[in-house]
C-alpha cells in the first residue's frame, strides 16, 4: 500500500487528502488546526503531531500551504518533514509559492537526497475533492514518472512544463492574469451600475460576448448579486500570488512597464479591507452600491 503524508488541510488540501484515502493509500495528515482533519481521521487517516511525524516512512509528502513562509516551515522547520524523510522520498509541492522559493526548496531538498517536484494546481475546491484538478508540474521527466502514481489520484490533467520551477512559473502567470481580469470585472461592473445599465442585460452580454470565460462569468454574477459567501479564493491569497508573479516579471522583463503592478495594488487594498473574504468583493472597492 503506497504511503503518503499530506500537509495543509485548507479549502483545497482537505479534498486532495481525501482523494488519497479514496484511492486506498495509507495517509498521514497534519494541519495547524486538528479540527479540519477530524473527518479524514474518521475515514482512516493518521493524525500526525507535526510535519516531521507525518513524513515518517512515507513514499511521498504532499504540501498545500499558503505561501513561501509556510512552505519553508513545513519542509525545513525544526519539526519539518525533511527532518524525517528517507532518501529518495518524493517532496511534492502543490502550494503556490514564488519561483525563487521553488528553486531554493529544490536545491535544499535535493541536497538531502529527496526528490522535489513543484506541482501547483488549478481548479476549485469541488475539483480538489473529486480528483479533477489540473496539475502544473516542474520536474525531471524521470522524477515525474516516479511521482505519477501520487499525482493521478488528485488530478485529471497533468501538464509537464519542464524542469523544476516551470510549473510554478505557469501557475503565477495564470493567477496574475486572473488578478488583472477580476479587478477589471469589478471596475467594469461598477461603471455599468453607476451608468444605470440593466445589470441583467449586462450579465447576459458578458456571458455571450468575446470577454466570456468561466472566471469572468462566475465572478461577474457574484459581484452583481453581492454574493460573497463560501469564499473559494481570498483577497489575501490572490494578492500573494500576484505579488510573487510581479516579482518574477520584474526579474525577466527588466525596465518594462508592468500593468500587473496596478492589480497588485488593488488587491493590497482588498486585503486590507477584507483579507479572508472572497476576492469577488473587489467590487466594493470601486462601487458606490455597497
Amino acid at each position: 500500500m503506497p504511503r503518503v503524508a499530506f500537509i495543509g488541510l485548507g479549502r483545497m488540501g482537505h479534498g486532495m487528502a481525501g482523494r488519497y484515502l479514496d484511492a486506498g493509500f495509507s495517509v498521514a495528515v497534519w494541519n495547524r488546526s486538528k479540527a479540519k482533519a477530524e473527518d479524514l481521521i474518521a475515514r482512516g487517516a493518521r493524525w500526525a503531531t507535526s510535519p516531521a511525524d507525518a513524513a515518517i516512512d512515507t513514499d511521498a509528502v504532499v504540501t498545500m500551504v499558503a505561501d513561501d513562509e509556510a512552505s519553508r516551515a513545513v519542509w525545513l522547520g525544526e519539526d519539518g518533514a525533511a527532518t524525517t524523510m528517507k532518501a529518495g522520498t518524493l517532496a511534492i509541492e502543490c502550494s503556490t509559492v514564488s519561483h525563487r522559493h521553488a528553486l531554493d526548496m529544490s536545491r535544499e531538498l535535493n541536497s538531502r537526497g529527496l526528490i522535489y517536484i513543484d506541482c501547483p494546481v488549478t481548479g476549485l475546491p469541488d475539483a480538489a475533492a473529486s480528483g479533477n484538478l489540473t496539475l502544473l508540474v516542474g520536474a525531471d521527466a524521470a522524477d515525474l514518472e516516479k511521482a505519477r502514481p501520487f499525482l493521478e489520484p488528485i488530478g485529471s490533467t497533468i501538464r509537464h512544463f519542464g524542469a523544476v520551477g516551470t510549473g510554478t512559473v505557469y501557475k503565477l502567470i495564470n493567477n496574475l492574469m486572473g488578478a488583472i481580469q477580476i479587478a477589471g470585472i469589478a471596475e467594469g461592473l461598477a461603471i455599468a451600475e453607476q451608468a444605470g445599465l440593466d445589470m441583467k442585460l449586462v450579465l447576459e452580454s458578458i456571458e455571450t460576448g468575446v470577454i466570456a470565460s468561466p472566471q469572468v462569468i462566475r465572478h461577474s454574477k457574484r459581484m452583481v448579486a453581492r454574493n460573497f459567501a463560501d469564499a473559494t479564493f481570498t483577497a489575501t491569497l490572490r494578492h500573494k500570488d500576484a505579488a510573487y508573479a510581479v516579482a518574477l516579471a520584474e526579474s525577466l522583463l527588466a525596465e518594462k512597464p508592468l500593468m500587473s503592478r496596478a492589480a497588485v495594488e488593488s488587491y493590497a487594498r482588498a486585503k486590507a479591507i477584507a483579507p479572508d473574504d472572497d476576492e469577488a468583493k473587489m467590487i466594493e472597492l470601486v462601487s458606490r452600491h455597497k
